[in-house]
Parts: structure tokens; sequence; C-alpha cells
């Protein structure tokens, strides 16, 4: 019934406060209901203190950043200090983020430049030596991504082919690591290809790509395409999942685009792309066109709330990003430990322990083995997994989880 329905707060294990929801289903038997949250690589709830900044950001900076009044000087002063926290969170520089309406815009805006891009160093250098120069000059842009790429990437990549508007090379992960392989991406390369792009950590395993490494090699090649009159492939990589998990430098990593996705560290649904010196070290061409904002980049007057919001939430991640990761991972042992005392190792599989690739502090994947689970089946598809007189649910995600 609803009027026996309240919420009561309880300390969680390491000392914190969580909500718990309390109901009561009939007379004689009265249970509670404990929801144990576990789809975080899907979405986060945002913090207390983005939803406050949030707050404050609806009632004091309404007015439109391109305006000289009071209200709109608050408003851009506040896009300002979000862009610098950002910054900061993936070793960049202010002028390096532009804001985005999330992840997927960021990676379609990624490979869109790289199309364009092909077609004018195609066009600038149609005089460049070589045989390979010549393949490419009448040749059809290539793109490389893995086969667990985010939808926002395999998608449009999918739509371009199929349009005859480029090539793909979708490289399977290892069955031995996990991951995207070095070797295996470098021999897909093509004269024709423009853009890698792999994700930094994959969503459903939690492995972490050998990003760093793939970026060296990719340079190396840059410079004998150069001579060559090739053109310049262009590195991206999905953040998504690695921020406020793990330490993330862009200058570190080596790429030239780094896509950010505010909901899954605790921030709203809003997004930005790091671009290694957007239009100068590297090329960005806009998807849109309109009133100049993001220096032309991303046109449209900014959502200045759910930017304030992301810049908190950034803030929070480089103050706190070690205690984070620390506890995440305690609490994935913790799981991993309690799953193997219940069911057993003959029946538990973890799939995402693979041998010398690292993988996230905050994810785990496994199979369970054997008989009596089909009467949970269906809970199972629907996302939740019951347990006994006290209805205990966890709520998670089976399959690919999204942007």
């Amino acid at each position: 019934m609803e009027g026996d329905q309240v919420e009561k707060m309880v300390l969680t294990k390491d000392g914190r406060k969580t909500a718990v929801d309390k109901e009561c289903v009939g007379k004689e038997n009265k249970s509670v209901e404990s929801k144990v949250y576990m789809d975080y690589n899907a979405t986060t709830p945002m913090a207390p203190e983005v939803i406050q900044t949030v707050t404050e950001a609806m009632h004091e900076a309404w007015g439109n950043p391109s305006s000289s009044y009071t209200a709109g000087r608050k408003a851009k002063e506040i896009i300002n200090e979000a862009r610098e926290s950002l910054a900061r969170m993936v070793g960049g520089r202010p002028q390096d983020i532009i804001f985005t309406s999330g992840g997927t815009e960021a990676n379609n805006l990624v490979i869109h430049t790289a199309l364009r891009h092909f077609r004018e160093s195609r066009v600038l250098g149609q005089d460049g030596p070589g045989e390979d120069h010549k393949r490419a000059a009448g040749a059809t842009p290539h793109f490389i991504t893995s086969n667990v790429e985010h939808d926002s990437v395999r998608l449009p990549l999918e739509h371009l082919v199929k349009e005859h508007m480029a090539e793909a090379t979708f490289v399977p992960v290892s069955k031995i690591t996990g991951q995207v392989e070095v070797d295996d991406t470098i021999a897909a390369i093509r004269p024709t290809t423009c853009l890698v792009s792999i994700m930094l950590a994959n969503n459903e395993t939690g492995v972490i790509m050998p990003i760093s490494e793939l970026s060296q090699r990719i340079q190396i090649l840059n410079q004998n395409r150069m001579a060559l009159g090739l053109p310049r492939i262009l590195m991206h990589t999905d953040a998504a999942q690695m921020i406020g998990k793990g330490q993330v430098n862009g200058q570190d990593l080596g790429v030239d685009y780094l896509t950010i996705v505010g909901h899954k560290f605790y921030a709203p649904r809003i997004g930005a792309l790091y671009v290694r010196g957007p239009g100068v070290t590297s090329p960005l061409h806009p998807m849109l066109f309109g009133g100049g904002q993001e220096r032309n980049f991303r046109p449209g007057t900014e959502n200045t709330p759910m930017i304030a919001g992301l810049g908190k939430a950034a803030e929070l991640v480089n103050k706190n990003c070690e205690d984070y990761e620390a506890h995440m991972k305690e609490v994935r042992d913790y799981l991993e430990e309690r799953l193997e005392a219940s069911f057993g190792k003959q029946r538990l599989h973890f799939n995402s322990q693979f041998p010398g690739a690292k993988r996230l502090c905050n994810t785990c994947n496994f199979s369970i083995w054997g008989p009596g689970l089909q009467d949970s089946e269906e809970d199972v598809w629907n996302g939740y997994l019951s347990h006994g007189a006290g209805c205990q649910k966890i709520c998670t995600s089976l399959r690919a989880v999204a942007h």
C-alpha cells in the first residue's frame, strides 16, 4: 500500500548513508525490499553536490552566455569554470574542451571530422609521391574500430559503409586478453585509413584497452605516411567508462580526441569532446552551423545548468579519483568473494579476469553454470535477480550498456 511505503537511511559497509525502500506486502507477510543498483556502467545518479550546482545555476545563471548583461556574464563565467575543471580531469587545456549534448554526439563529431579531413587532405595532396598515394587519392576513406564499441561508433560507420561513403574494419578483441590487440589493429591499416577509434575501457567486461601503446605506433606510422603523401591517421578513444574510475590523461594516451560522458560519473546527461588543439593540432569540423558558440565547432546556446553540473562532477573526480577507485575495487572484490563462496569455483566463471589485462575497478562480469537457475530466468532477462522471501533485487544490465 502506498501509505505504508517509507524511505529510511542505513549505513553501508564503508560508513556512507544510503536510501532503502521499505514496503508492506500484505497484513501477515511484511517484507523489506532492498534494491541494490548495479548498473553504474549504464548510468549513475547525480551526486548531491552536482544537483545543488545545477539548481543554483538554474536560479542564478539563466542569462544567455553570449550576452553582456550580468546574468549572461554569470552564465559565461560558470561555463568557463566547468571547462577548466574538465580540462584538468583529462590532462588538457580549457581550449581543448568542446561541450556536446552527450557521448553519442561527440563520437559522431569525430567520425564526421575524420571523413571531412580525409577528403580535404586528398584534394590538397593530389600531387604527392608514390603508388600508395595514388591509391589513396582516388579511394574511399577507411576507418578502424573494434567489435565491442558503443553503437554511437559502430552504427555511424555501418551507415557510411552502406552508403558507399567509407570502408570500415571491426577488429575483434582477443579471446586471450579481452583487449583489442595493438598488432591486430596496426595490421588492419591501409593507405586510405583516416581514423582509429577504440574505446578506453569496455562497459561489459571492464577490460582496459592499450590505447597509449596503440597511439605511439600510429604516431610512428604517421611520420612515414607524411613522407609518402598519405593522409594522417587520427586517433580517438571513447573514455566514457574510464572517467571517474581511474586516471585519464589525453596527453599521456596520445590521442587526438577523447569522448567525455557526464552521466557515467555522477553528472547530468551531457557530454564533451577533448580535442588536442582543435582546428590547429587536430582537425575538427562542425556538424552544425549557427550562432558561433564553442568557437563555431559546436554552435547552439549553451545549456548552462547542465554544463555547470558536468564541471562540478569533474571537480569531484579531480579531488577524489583515487578514493573512488579504491572504494569501487573493494566493493567489486567483496562481491566476487561472496559469489565464489555462494556458488563455488566449479559453477562460477569470471568472464573479465584475463591474464595480462587490466580492468575497471567497478566492473564484474560472471557466468553461473548448472541447473537450478530456471526459476529466475524471467527476472534475469528483465534486469533483476530476485531471491528469497526478502525479495531482494539486483538491478543490472545483461547486454550492451548505452550512453
